[in-house]
Formats: C-alpha cells, structure tokens, sequence
C-alpha cells in the first residue's frame, strides 16, 4: 500500500470492539450497535478497506469465540463449511479434495498469511467484486446460511450477493456457513485466475464445472466469470454452447466467444477492457479443458497463473 500526503489513508477511524460468544449475543449486539456495526470474522478484506478509509464502521463485532463455525463435514449429500473455515484449511482438507474447483480456490487466494487468516463465510459477506469464492462457488449449487433477530435462513448463493459490497444480509444478520452439494458422479471443474503477483486480486478469473457422460457428451455445465464485472458472471450462453452436445473443438470455441461476450469489464491500472475480455477466453478455454479431464477421472493440476511464467 502506497503512504500519501496524509496518514488518514493508513489507519482506520475510531471505531468500538466487542466479542460475542455465541450466535445470540453477536446478533443482539449488532442490533443495539446499529447499522454503523460489522462483523469481523478473519478480517483479511474488512481491515484493508477501513485502512483505506473505503469503510468505516463504527462497531466491530468479533465472532471468532464462537464455536461451532469452523468446520468442513460431508453430510446428506453436501460439503458443509463453516463461516469460519479458513483458507488454507480447505486447501488442505482431504473433505474438500472432493471438489477440485474449490482446492483451485483455496490454494490460490493471496499469500500463506492471508489464507491462515480469511474465511469463506467473511470473503463471501464482503462480497468484494475482486474475491475469488464467489466466482468458483457460483459454479457449484451453493447455499449460504445466515442467522439473524428471526433465525437461521439459507439462500441460494445467485440470490445472495447482490452487487459490489452487497449481499441481503440485514445489518443484525450474519453468515454462519456455505453449504455446497457434492456434483454427480463423472462431474469435475477448475477455476483458474490471472493475477501479477500472489498477494494481488485478479486481473480475470474462470471457474467451469463440467458433467460428463460416456467421456465426451456434456451433461451439464457452469461457466462464470470473476472480475470482469460488479459480481461474478454466470455466462448462461456459454454453458449453452457446451450443454446437450459432444464436447469437442467447435463447442468449445463457441463458448469462448460467448464467455467474451459476457464479460462487462472496466479499464484500470490492470489492464484495459479489451484486454480483460481476452484474457477471459483464454481462461475459460483452460477450465474447460482441465473440468473434462478432471470430469474423466484424471488427476489434473490447475489453480493461479501469473504474470511472467
């Protein structure tokens, strides 16, 4: 982070600190605190924001003395995590290895010390555009669980982040788990970004799920996109494309191309609009080819790729 003229872009304004122990006391607090309040869970994407001064709650409600929000279990057909699973826990759970999509995640977001730290259940309440959860989760079926004043809901993840920075979470309501349905048998994904260095947010990201039968007809498919938009983008048409046919060289490029036309990317200081749409293809061609032979039972390495290997 570059220093300015003034500290004010280096420290966080004032604000109040409160643990809870339990779900209860964490949502009686942030009703008596107000809609200034906010959950800190790993505070990895929470904490550079208030550095900034780009958020400033004025109440900080810690929940991690609550047990019960950090672990990863199969049960009735779903891979269930905590909100508070860390990342490096699920790229190193023999669980999860199940899914490979979401080892590729896992395995690639920032550096070893914020993957110590962050939390899928913060990452996907922050709902930060840039985030990898959302874009690999979205190509999966995905709940998140919430807990609020009137209980626990659980909403589908495409119904939950709403735009940048916003997800229907009321100002009194917290996430307390993702729950994720294991894909059918002959099913297999990847979800690949492009970043210029580890500790960065992506300049593009692609995650495609694939279910294969006899080897080569797609079942299904999930396309979407990360970063080239305000939330991730489910490219429908893309899927379309793959979806019913023989998975071959002329679907696969119609898919490119739909993936392309997807994409809503802006200029910035990581590369032009032009530039992101290209690199989405070609991101989206890789997963493709990786999801199938995943799909086909191979034991195929994928995750981040950066600038200059």
């Amino acid at each position: 982070m570059r220093r300015g003229k003034s500290e004010s872009n280096v420290y966080a304004a004032p604000f109040s600190y409160h643990r809870a122990a339990s779900l209860e006391e964490a949502v009686k607090l942030l009703e008596e605190l107000g809609e200034e309040a906010r959950v800190i869970a790993g505070g990895q994407s929470l904490i550079p924001l208030m550095k900034m001064r780009m958020a400033r709650p004025a109440a900080l409600v810690d929940i991690n003395p609550i047990s019960g929000l950090n672990g990863i279990e199969t049960s009735d057909g779903e891979l269930r995590f905590g909100a508070l699973a860390r990342h490096a826990e699920i790229e190193n759970s023999q669980v999860s290895s199940a899914i490979p999509i979401l080892h590729d995640c896992a395995a690639g977001i920032a550096d070893v010390q914020i993957r110590n730290q962050g939390t899928i259940g913060g990452s996907l309440a922050e709902a930060d555009p840039s985030g990898d959860w959302g874009t690999a989760l979205l190509a999966l079926d995905t709940s998140v669980v919430c807990f609020g004043p009137g209980g626990q809901r659980t909403v589908p993840l495409e119904a939950f982040i709403k735009d940048a920075y916003t997800t229907v979470l009321a100002h009194d309501e917290m996430v307390t788990g993702v729950h994720v349905k294991l894909p059918p048998e002959g099913s297999g994904g990847a979800h690949l970004a492009f970043k210029r260095s580890a500790p960065v947010y992506p300049t593009a990201s692609a995650s495609v799920e694939l279910t294969l039968e006899d080897r080569h007809f797609c079942k299904d498919a999930r396309i979407v996109l990360g970063c080239v938009g305000l939330t991730a983008i489910r490219a429908k048409e893309a899927e379309a494309a793959l979806r019913g046919k023989t998975l071959d060289e002329k679907g696969i490029r119609a898919a490119v191309d739909a993936a392309r036309a997807a994409a809503d990317p802006q200029s910035d200081m990581r590369g032009s609009a032009d530039y992101k749409r290209v690199l989405v293809g070609t991101l989206v061609a890789r997963a493709i080819g990786i999801a199938a032979r995943r799909a086909r039972g191979e034991s195929v390495p994928a995750g981040h790729e950066y600038a200059g290997r």
